[in-house]
């Protein structure tokens, strides 16, 4: 396989157009406006950033960015050719765009003769006139123009003398920069190779022209592929932080960058922004309002967490004979899970966090690993919930002060006439001794129970502000006891910046509910006083 040479790639962002078009993803434009200063300051070179004349939306943005100075990244407009039988002057789209002033452009374009026909149904030689004069008419105004081939792969695959010739017409008309698109994420890698090392060499002494590729993941392949195409002399990588896009997705730049820059040694964004991978993923996360995958490489919860315990023994001994990279080089943190299985070790490490005195001989080690087996056996799970772990180690070495106290709280459900059910909470509770009542209406006792525990503590804790639930898991643990069973209740939280889990159980999903709640909140306090308290150190 031949190895490109030229190390230094291009990445090509397209998180806020192709994840934008998601299944349940809707971007404001204050949204777009952060995800991108974030994509910025990462260090991607473009940002594609939507369609100006596709709805007002993105008309608004396009006026907002440009009063913004980025320091890394081209913000860039997408749009198609013009219409058949339309001059390229009169296409109303064409215009739009032209008007976003975007300093560079991606036109997409037909490659596939059968979409030319069938699809937009137009004569082949229109088509190419069509991505020849669009082109050229953005050049013509001071534009650089990335040529995005829409399903070229199958369109090679199908008549590959005229999706050549797509790329000819886009080349004649000045594209900087002709990207090889599997619209549909139904190429495999060796296939993206050899078509893609064809296109380069193709082009090869064209050398301001670039070459480029953008993938779907319905295959699950994207990321191959698009690493297939890098192998080939590709040099121009198109893709979404977190996979975001239709259907299965878009090739997840988070997998791409740490692959290529960490793997492989190109340069991909500057080497001292890569440990912010992690966080810019997170926050891309938390403004789509979707869940980051936890299985996700490199930057997922899960990415570098162990859980057997002859496989942690091995992480302490030699960390590179079960991680591929360091876990920090991304942002990521390596994670030994809480279980029956993890071994003495692994809780031991978490009471040493702690208190770095006890040794596994300490009678509070085992009075509290004892403590641990108890839990497990009424119900409770650490392996994910090792926030309330810390606590529990906290309170049996006499090192938690709560950051309050509950007097009482009160929920009340109704069934309006509407059919809907809602829930109103109250709550009392006091801080060093001052009290406050609150009330909150919610979807359900929890969530009611949820705005009014924060409401109340937001007096005292503003930094209470940032927290939100983004996950709640309910698991009934005795099955055959009905109604009266014992559940089990995961609630993940975040600030914007971290996540973590806590765990309550119980036969009373309002009570389980309500001690992974407090936990949830006290360790957000505690963290924040520890990180005050070394900041003063």
């Amino acid at each position: 396989m031949a190895e490109n040479n030229h190390k230094k790639i291009i990445v090509f962002d397209s998180t806020l157009r192709d994840g934008a078009q998601a299944e349940g993803i809707s971007f404001s434009v204050s949204d777009k406006l952060k995800i991108a200063a974030a994509l910025d300051e990462l260090g991607v070179h473009y940002i594609e950033a939507g369609n100006p004349g596709s709805n007002p939306k993105d008309l608004e943005f396009f006026t907002q960015v440009n009063k913004i100075n980025f320091k890394n990244a081209k913000i860039t407009g997408f749009g198609s050719t013009r219409r058949r039988g339309i001059k390229v002057e009169d296409d109303s789209s064409v215009k739009s765009l032209l008007e976003a002033n975007t300093p560079a452009v991606a036109i997409f374009g037909k490659s596939w003769d059968f979409h030319v026909t069938n699809i937009i149904k137009t004569t082949l030689d229109e088509n190419i006139n069509m991505i020849r004069e669009t082109v050229a008419y953005f050049k013509k105004n001071g534009r650089e123009v990335i040529f995005d081939a829409e399903h070229f792969f199958d369109g090679y695959r199908s008549n590959p003398t005229y999706a050549l010739a797509s790329l000819d017409a886009a080349v004649e008309g000045g594209a900087d920069i002709l990207c090889l698109c599997d619209t549909n994420g139904g190429a495999f890698p060796f296939e993206v190779y050899k078509v893609t090392k064809l296109v380069v060499e193709k082009y090869a002494d064209k050398k301001h022209i670039s070459i480029g590729i953008h993938c779907h993941n319905d295959g699950g392949m994207a990321v191959a592929n698009s690493i297939m195409a890098v192998e080939a002399g590709a040099i121009h990588v198109q893709g979404t932080f977190n996979g975001l896009g239709e259907r299965c997705g878009n090739a997840n730049l988070c997998t791409i960058i740490p692959n290529l820059q960490i793997k492989k040694s190109f340069s991909c964004i500057p080497a001292e922004n890569l440990p912010d991978l992690t966080t810019t993923a997170r926050l891309v996360s938390e403004i789509a309002n979707v869940m980051l995958n936890e299985r996700d490489p490199y930057v997922g919860k899960s990415a570098f967490a162990h859980k057997g315990g002859m496989h942690i023994d091995g992480v302490h001994k030699a960390a590179n004979s079960f991680e591929h990279v360091k876990p920090e080089l991304v942002g990521n943190n390596r994670r030994f899970l809480m279980s029956e299985v993890a071994g003495r070790s692994t809780i031991l490490s978490k009471i040493q966090s702690i208190d770095p005195n006890l040794t596994k001989d300490s009678p509070e080690t085992n009075e509290i690993m004892s403590k641990l087996k108890e839990l497990e056996y009424e119900g409770y799970q650490f392996e994910g919930a090792e926030s309330s772990f810390k606590l529990i180690i906290r309170k049996y070495l006499g090192k938690y002060k709560p950051f309050f106290q509950l007097i009482h709280f009160k929920i009340i459900g109704e069934q309006p006439c509407n059919g809907g059910y809602s829930s109103t909470a109250m709550i009392k509770l006091a801080v060093d001794g001052k009290e406050e009542i609150t009330a909150a209406d919610g979807d359900g006792p929890v969530h009611a129970l949820d705005k009014a525990l924060r409401k109340a503590l937001e007096v005292f804790y503003p930094e209470l502000k940032q927290v939100h639930l983004t996950d709640y898991k309910v698991r009934v643990l005795e099955t055959t006891a009905a109604t009266a069973s014992k559940v089990r209740v995961l609630i993940e939280s975040t600030d914007g910046k971290d996540s973590w889990t806590t765990v309550g159980v119980s036969t009373d999903i309002i009570e389980a509910s309500w001690i992974a709640l407090v936990d949830s909140i006290e360790h957000k306090l505690l963290k924040d006083m520890e990180q005050k308290m070394r900041a003063f150190m």
